[in-house]
């Protein structure tokens, strides 16, 4: 747009007077209340929230994920679609001073590149200041593990020393606590919003397992995987999504709870998945129909409806049709509550279950086990020389019998990411564990001893694309060689 001569010197003026406002009006001195007057302690509580804030907010990063997508492309005769470069952008937060990040599984879901902006936060604070500190630090991240059940994901940067944010007492929260939401709304890094906890846990499907924290702390999109915190600057929640019918803000957002972040930190970062924890036994809610058709003695609660041969619970006694009461002298009375118990304890542990069955009550030690995960059984066929040092991962070749534990694989060769080698740095493409890879640089990729090779033929900070295949989607990774 054509802007005359006149009006540029007019805008100029004007620009140059409201400068001079906002510098004048920096330096005046703020107004000290009166001791003793009613303002006191809005001023206490003021100080409080910016005293909290300052001591949060380094530990918030915000997550770039980039990867490819279908698009629709129309022309004048057809409609089809086209694959170009898509870019997401969520929020993180550190929560162990060497580099690690917890996000959201769906921030980096498809995701072939991933960084995180590190804020550098400057001693100014003035209004003016923050516009400069604002933009942060950029780190290349890797995705250290994944579970898409629970929308968590566990990031690494190679730094050290970074501000983190412990995770708080979850048994401690209560409804109505005051609590902050940081993260980076419409891609807006480094913001911060208040409310209360509506609710300390909100089941919204009757048949999941899965609750989450409600607040009407304003949450939208690209807030996605930054804490919830409370008073005491604790990490309480993982906000993960909201209830809206605009897209925006409706005053209904939802958080992963701090004590269910806790166990699946550790397991992402020690497996990269989860080990889930069971007694071999299918629980189900009660209905009003089901009571009346068994002739259950209660209406509401849960009810065992399978018991599997030879598992803890077939042993310790539990049978069909039992009514669950409590789990370790703590009722029970909803799968959330007891996939939360089960959750918190490790396989081996021993767990008193207090059923119903008729008119009698009985207590019974279950043992808990970890159910096997696919991976756990991959990596038992990784060899000492699985180890592809290069790219930072252990693997092992998609053979016949890979395949058959592997049904839904579309490409029936390849070698698939079963462990990431402890030392990996940055630098590596981003591979997960359970990525199969299918081509190096078009060329395709039956065993190791064909990836290695086609690794070792590339020159040093040479470019590298690996076609992969992540959760039955092909996709490629490109990144450069150290």
């Amino acid at each position: 747009m054509r802007i005359s001569h006149r009006r540029s010197h007019m805008i100029w003026i004007y620009a140059s007077v409201t400068a001079s406002l906002l510098l004048f009006a920096a330096t005046l001195p703020a107004q000290i209340p009166r001791k003793g007057s009613a303002l006191d302690p809005l001023h206490q509580f003021n100080s409080s929230v910016k005293a909290l804030v300052k001591e949060v907010s380094p530990s918030v990063v915000q997550v770039l994920a980039t990867g490819y997508g279908a698009v629709e492309e129309s022309g004048h005769s057809n409609v089809g679609l086209a694959i170009e470069k898509q870019r997401s952008i969520g929020s993180g937060v550190i929560v162990d001073p060497n580099g690690y990040i917890v996000t959201n599984a769906h921030v980096v879901s498809g995701a072939q590149r991933v960084q995180v902006i590190i804020p550098t936060l400057a001693a100014d604070e003035s209004p003016l200041r923050s516009l400069v500190t604002a933009r942060g630090q950029i780190e290349e991240a890797q995705i250290i593990g994944t579970d898409r059940e629970l929308d968590l994901a566990l990031l690494k940067v190679d730094r050290t020393g970074l501000p983190s944010l412990a995770l708080g007492n979850y048994r401690n929260l209560r409804q109505g606590e005051l609590v902050f939401s940081f993260g980076s709304p419409q891609g807006l890094s480094n913001s911060v919003t208040s409310g209360v906890v509506s609710s300390t846990a909100r089941q919204l499907d009757s048949d999941s397992s899965m609750f989450y924290l409600q607040t009407d702390a304003p949450i939208n999109p690209g807030n996605s995987g930054g804490p919830l915190v409370n008073v005491d600057g604790e990490i309480i929640g993982i906000n993960t999504f909201i209830l809206t019918d605009s897209g925006g803000n409706q005053g209904l957002g939802f958080a992963i709870p701090s004590s269910v972040v806790k166990v699946a930190y550790e397991q992402l970062r020690k497996y990269g998945h989860l080990h889930r924890s069971g007694i071999g036994a299918g629980v189900q809610t009660i209905t009003a129909n089901l009571a009346a058709g068994l002739g259950l003695p209660r209406s509401s609660g849960l009810v065992v409806s399978d018991v599997y041969p030879g598992g803890p619970s077939d042993t310790a006694g539990v049978r069909v049709q039992d009514i669950i009461l409590g789990l370790n002298d703590k009722p029970v009375d909803s799968l959330p509550m007891l996939a939360f118990s089960l959750f918190t304890h490790a396989g081996g542990e021993q767990i008193k279950l207090r059923v119903l069955r008729g008119s009698q009550e009985l207590l019974l030690d279950v043992p808990v086990v970890e159910r096997p995960h696919e991976l756990d059984r991959l990596s038992d066929l990784a060899k000492p020389h699985s180890l592809i040092e290069k790219l930072g991962f252990l693997g092992i070749d998609v053979d016949k019998q890979v395949a058959q534990m592997l049904p839904d694989l579309r490409v029936s060769s390849g070698v698939v990411v079963v462990a990431r080698a402890a030392d990996s740095r940055g630098g590596h493409p981003s591979l997960v564990t359970g990525d199969v890879i299918h081509s190096l640089n078009g060329t395709s990729i039956d065993s190791l001893d064909h990836l290695r090779s086609g690794l070792d033929r590339l020159k040093s900070h040479s470019p590298a694309v690996l076609q992969i295949e992540r959760d039955g989607k092909l996709m490629f990774i490109d990144f450069q060689l150290d």
